[in-house]
């Protein structure tokens, strides 16, 4: 009787032609592939890239039969090479039925889920495939887990950091206490603020204000007290101490504050910034200045800034910052001499000769205003005077340069005039009291000379037919600034009035 020929079993051909004559095998191939298919079509367009991996487990499955090649003589190559082949159809199913599930239906109605909880289920679902086709093979797989107790411990002690910062990862994604994006310090240093960049199974990572990268382990955050200046509102407080002398009210230092910082780089008026008398010190009053800001990655910018704007604002009244005493042994050396009283009169003499609306007073009448006024300096970007509001001074500028600009309703703002030192503006609030008409920022520091309604209704008073005099250049001077505004987006000038009457009632003659 002749003895057959050894032929290679069914799933040994379908190593060579990557086919399988196993009905069942062919038939988890297809439903493998069906699931793939519907989880790539319902995934969101921005999440598609997940079908991927599912997709290379399935480009997997023929793996175990071309492995089986390598021992044609083994008995259990076969049976091998169709487990393992299960083993990858069953994990490419179970990962396209989470994509489904979790990602295409939960994200239709929830926030899209944490990638480090998307992973765990991965491997969770790759885990659950290895223990099922074990227990379909005849494998008692808790036998794998439990068998070495040795081992168990070695291993458990071996990850303790690394599961450790894996739960924590969890625990942070489960507590949402600050997510990619969020400004956030992770320690009492305050050098260690960042804005976090990427929250993964290990670590979190964040680049801090001097642009470096910092990888926390999760572990650490866990047990940190976290400060999130993101949260609950996109806005964070920043504080400033300014000390100021104990001759001046407190509540007029800081009204000067809150003038001063108001449209300052970065300040916000929504919360509105607030200013407390905070200490009593050595050196003076201490005040607390409180504001609110969403410009967190430049909040020394802010802080800067508004730093400058307060010097500014309580220069231009006089009051100065004390600094601390000490006894010190100094060695003299030349000061700078000041500019002399005299020369300042001069100056400011000259300046007001150029004002055309003073042309009718005489050079007694100038000195009088040059010595009965004072001279403010400006921080770059402030607004001396704003449209709408009240006022009854006019100013001459020194020194530097401001613009003027005036909106119509909710238009935005239109530029009416750049002007520099000999200029002045303000001439109608100062003779009539009326409400500002245009606002006027300083485009660089600037120093003015207040002429205020008080100085000059005393010359007025003196010589009431200056009235006429005054209102008729005043009258020419609003004529030539409505023909200007005019040529700008149709904004509307002063109506025209009685000036002499509007003269003598403001200055009750």
């Amino acid at each position: 009787m002749p003895v057959p020929p050894i032929l290679p079993p069914p799933v040994m051909l379908g190593a060579l032609t990557l086919w399988s004559p196993d009905v069942e095998l062919q038939r988890k191939l297809i439903v493998a592939l069906v699931a793939w298919v519907v989880a790539s079509i319902t995934l969101p367009r921005g999440r598609r890239q997940l079908a991927v991996w599912p997709l290379v487990l399935m480009a997997l499955a023929p793996l175990p039969f071309l492995a089986s090649l390598i021992f044609p003589e083994s008995p259990d190559a076969p049976v091998l090479a169709v487990d393992g082949t299960r083993f990858f159809l069953l994990a490419s199913l179970l990962q396209s039925l989470l994509l489904v599930v979790v990602v295409s239906l939960w994200e239709r109605f929830a926030k899209p889920i944490p990638q480090i909880f998307l992973d765990v289920f991965r491997w969770l679902m790759l885990a659950t495939a290895l223990v099922a086709i074990l227990y379909e093979s005849g494998v008692n797989a808790g036998n794998l887990f439990t068998g070495s107790a040795l081992v168990t411990a070695a291993l458990g002690f071996a990850l303790k950091d690394t599961l450790g910062n894996v739960f924590s990862g969890l625990a942070i994604h489960a507590e949402h206490p600050f997510e990619v994006g969020d400004w956030i310090q992770y320690d009492q240093n305050q050098a260690h603020i960042g804005r976090v960049v990427e929250i993964n199974w290990r670590a979190t990572k964040v680049i801090t204000l001097d642009e470096a990268y910092v990888i926390i382990p999760n572990g650490q955050l866990a047990q940190a007290s976290i400060r999130n200046f993101t949260k609950p509102e996109p806005w964070s407080r920043r504080s400033l101490f300014v000390i100021t002398p104990y001759h001046v009210p407190p509540q007029r230092v800081q009204a000067i504050i809150l003038e001063a910082i108001r449209g300052s780089f970065g300040v916000l008026e929504h919360p509105a910034p607030s200013v407390v008398t905070n200490d009593f010190k050595e050196r003076g009053v201490e005040h607390w200045v409180r504001l609110f800001t969403t410009e967190f990655d430049k909040r020394d910018r802010v802080d800067g800034m508004a730093r400058d704007r307060i010097w500014y604002a309580l220069s231009r009244y006089g009051i100065e910052i004390p600094v601390a005493t000490h006894a010190v042994r100094l060695t003299e050396v030349p000061a700078a001499v000041p500019e002399a009283a005299d020369a300042v009169i001069e100056r400011r003499i000259e300046s007001l000769g150029r004002v055309g609306l003073l042309d009718s007073l005489d050079a007694g009448q100038v000195r009088r205003l040059a010595t009965g006024n004072a001279e403010r300096l400006y921080a770059a970007g402030e607004q001396v005077v704003r449209q709408g509001a009240a006022g009854d001074r006019l100013f001459v500028i020194l020194s530097g340069s401001v613009e003027v600009s005036a909106r119509e309703g909710e238009k935005p703002a239109v530029r009416l005039a750049v002007l520099g030192p000999g200029d002045y503006f303000g001439e109608m609030s100062l003779m009539t009291g009326a409400a500002r008409t245009a606002t006027v920022t300083t485009l660089q520091e600037t120093r003015l000379l207040e002429v205020c309604k008080d100085s000059f209704g005393r010359i007025l008073v003196e010589k009431p037919g200056l009235v006429e005099q005054v209102g008729a250049a005043l009258r020419e001077r609003l004529a030539s600034r409505s023909r200007a505004i005019a040529v700008q987006e149709s904004l509307p000038s002063e109506p025209a009035q009685d000036i002499f009457a509007r003269i003598r009632d403001f200055f009750a003659m």
